[in-house]
């Protein structure tokens, strides 16, 4: 079997390793049956035959850190207003007529209907340099990527100028969501719609469509096939293709990021967020991440242990509300060092396990006859990224009702600090919530690597927090957002939308026109993602009754022609 065949087949266990292979051991029999792709020098994607089916794994075989984490599309279902709020009309007009020229914005996304006039220029042409849909496996992928097709914009300009385009360029959006975005940050105006722009309408435009993660990843998180999930080794090979295209000091890019997941320690750490944070460092790099929309779905539990006060008598009680028709979660409960944390699990039906006392990578699958339940709980004493402890807890046919996590501490209480996350929503088969949750902390994985840009979610026409949108600040206290955006009713080529990857698209745009401004007029030709987002804190409008930093708005709302207006000393 050829290495792509190995990729694509969900007989192979996707496995994110950041050391080299040398003298690893991979659980299987025949050393020469994986393959491995490289991200860099000390990352690489290795492809191994898996053991066991998805019900069956186990994380004392495939460790938590390597095993990648599924992403969700942070979108809600249900004018220029968010322009002018942002001030991006304004410097699209004279006299600095920033609109991203010569700039590269990069979605790593659901795709782009490229067939639309909203992605070509005045005279009729793609402005898509390229892209690579990991989902069609009939073209050539890019070079040492092996799966998935490359399509140029010669390929696509041959396609347009067909009458079946698709014949020739395959690749459809058909969720919508990354044409959506690409158009709410990049589109252009177009004479059937003149009222419609983007923030960067004369930005180029690079797209990665990311393939649905393996079914066996499915099935062990217990997400249900509607629901769209991608696997983090491949946004993290599209990140490294986006990569390619970077021309320091001549062509920078920005990438946008409207996925998120509440699997992880809500910190950066994991391979996502750490690679995030090395992309973010190169010249004339700019990466924006949305903040997500799970401040108001009772998804994250801050819980508190007296400290000083030995156990048992010292502990806190977790409750979750498990609604009817719930297949089952994968839930996550992240300690703080040097406590050493148990848990005791009471079903609706009042059926109990006690004790539940784990040793180091110690899995346990407790059957609740009454209740018709299994639930499996892993422990990680010290997980390796994070440095913390790390139960988890999967769900399976859990009975509707309240179920008690009873949180405890082995010794004498030193940190009582520890945190739990549910699923994001679209990963969940029915209401399922904490009936006493926090919604600080809800900021969705990756937006909390330190070196993003972060931004949550406002509505412009009113300028109130969005009640879903994603809050801080990180689990370790780091500020996080750096701002808000609009992303509530924001016109796109598809319709109005709402949620949080709308209010990265338009701070997407606005961090192309500051690279138009910096890099392709040479006024800041060593420009860093980190400079960029400081300068955009530097214009960001603030309201005198908030204290800020703050867990919602970050440093402010986000304003481009006030940076520009801080930069000139206005």
């Amino acid at each position: 079997m050829d290495c792509k065949d190995m990729i694509l087949s969900n007989d192979f266990a996707d496995v994110i390793l950041d050391f080299s292979l040398g003298a690893v051991d991979l659980p299987q029999e025949d050393p020469d049956d994986y393959c491995t792709i490289s991200i860099t020098d000390d990352k690489l994607i290795a492809y191994t035959r898996r053991i066991g089916t998805g019900q069956e794994m186990s994380l004392s075989v495939y460790a938590y850190r390597y095993m990648p984490t599924l992403y969700g599309l942070m979108q809600n279902e249900f004018d220029t207003l968010s322009l002018d709020a942002t001030g991006v009309t304004q410097v699209q007009r004279p006299p600095l007529e920033l609109t991203g020229k010569g700039v590269l914005i990069a979605f790593i996304d659901t795709g782009i209907d490229y067939t639309l006039p909203v992605f070509r220029d005045a005279a009729g042409n793609s402005r898509i340099l390229a892209i690579w849909d990991q989902t069609v496996q009939t073209g050539t992928p890019p070079e040492g990527l092996l799966y998935g097709s490359e399509y140029t914009r010669e390929d696509l300009q041959q396609a347009l100028a067909s009458q079946d385009p698709y014949s020739i360029v395959p690749s459809r959006d058909e969720n919508g969501h990354g044409t959506a975005i690409a158009s709410v940050a990049a589109g252009s105006r177009i004479s059937e719609r003149e009222e419609f722009l983007g923030v960067a309408p004369d930005a180029d435009i690079l797209v990665v469509k990311l393939k649905e993660c393996k079914p066996y990843l499915r099935e062990y998180y217990m997400i249900s096939s509607e629901a769209p999930a991608y696997a983090e080794n491949d946004i993290m090979l599209a990140l490294k293709y986006v990569q390619s295209y970077l021309v320091p000091f001549q062509r920078p890019v920005v990438v946008c990021l409207g996925l998120g997941t509440n699997w992880g320690d809500h910190t950066g750490s994991a391979p996502l967020g750490r690679y995030l944070n090395e992309t973010a460092i190169r010249r004339n790099m700019g990466i924006v991440v949305c903040g997500g929309n799970e401040g108001n779905t009772r998804h994250h539990f801050k819980g508190r242990l007296e400290v000083g006060s030995p156990s048992p008598e010292n502990y806190q009680d977790v409750e979750i509300r498990v609604g009817e028709g719930e297949n089952g979660f994968f839930m996550e409960l992240w300690g703080s060092v040097p406590d050493t944390l148990d848990i005791d699990i009471t079903s609706p039906g009042g059926e109990s396990v006690q004790g539940t006392v784990l040793g180091l990578g110690q899995s346990v699958t407790y059957r609740f006859i009454y209740e018709r339940t299994r639930v499996s709980v892993f422990n990680i004493l010290v997980e390796a990224a994070a440095g913390e402890q790390l139960i988890i807890l999967r769900f399976m046919q859990p009975t509707a009702g309240v179920w008690r996590i009873r949180v405890s501490a082995r010794e004498t209480v030193q940190n009582g600090n520890f945190n739990v996350w549910l699923p994001i929503t679209q990963f969940l088969t029915a209401e399922t919530y904490f009936l006493e949750a926090s919604p600080d902390t809800t900021l969705t994985e990756p937006s909390l690597a330190s070196n993003v840009i972060t931004v949550s979610t406002y509505d412009a026409v009113n300028n109130s927090f969005y009640p879903a949108s994603g809050r801080g600040y990180a689990r370790d206290n780091r500020i996080k957002p750096e701002l808000a955006a609009p992303g509530v009713d924001i016109p796109t080529i598809n319709g109005r939308r709402t949620g949080s990857s709308m209010a990265a698209a338009i701070t997407a745009g606005t961090v192309a026109q500051f690279m138009e401004w910096a890099v392709t007029r040479q006024n800041r030709p060593f420009v860093t993602s980190l400079e960029i987002r400081n300068y955009l804190i530097r214009g960001a409008q603030r309201t005198p009754s908030v204290s800020y930093p703050d867990q919602e708005w970050g440093y402010g709302r986000l304003n481009i022609a006030e940076t520009f207006d801080a930069l000139a000393g206005v």
